[in-house]
């Protein structure tokens, strides 16, 4: 038998007595920056995607984002993703290949240019990605509860206007 110090007679160090809540930081400093405030707010949104779309469907959300793209768009290239998603192309054919692999999507090539392909859902991405996005026309809406309607149209229009400037 191993002797312990408690074992031994050696009383048990006392308890610490429990922290107080840690007081809010002040993020004054950094509410000019509108990267940290889509960063702040990003936390609520992803976590309602993940509990929504990712765990459920087995999606990230770049992969939900490419297959609702090609479920409301026509012969879209692989040039034309890596546009609209600030992708590199190695990486866009990495994630391509993935969801390829999954059954998701299927390449094929251009009629008009033979040297073009065009990413395309298959029947099976094309239904997970009609289902995601019914998911996703509800799943921030805890998120957003506290902006009226009006409020969350104007958000999303300055934001709109922000990508399109950039």
């Amino acid at each position: 038998m191993v002797r312990t110090p408690r074992s031994e007679g050696v009383a048990a160090p006392a308890p610490r007595p429990p922290r107080a809540a840690a007081a809010p930081l002040d993020h004054a400093l950094l509410n000019h920056l509108l990267g940290y405030s889509l960063a702040r707010a990003a936390i609520a949104t992803r976590a309602a995607f993940d509990a929504a779309i990712g765990q459920p469907l087995k999606l990230r959300p770049v992969e939900f984002t490419i297959l609702v793209l090609l479920l409301g768009n026509d012969d879209v290239t692989p040039k034309m993703l890596s546009a609209a998603l600030a992708i590199q192309p190695p990486n866009l054919s990495f994630l391509v290949d993935r969801l390829h692999d999954a059954g998701w999507v299927t390449r094929v090539r251009s009629r008009e240019d033979r040297r073009s392909q065009h990413v395309r859902l298959t029947p099976r991405g094309a239904e997970l990605a009609r289902r995601a996005h019914r998911i996703s026309q509800s799943m921030e809406d805890e998120a957003l509860r506290v902006l009226s309607a009006a409020e969350r149209a104007l958000l999303f229009e300055m934001l709109s206007k922000v990508a399109r400037g950039a």
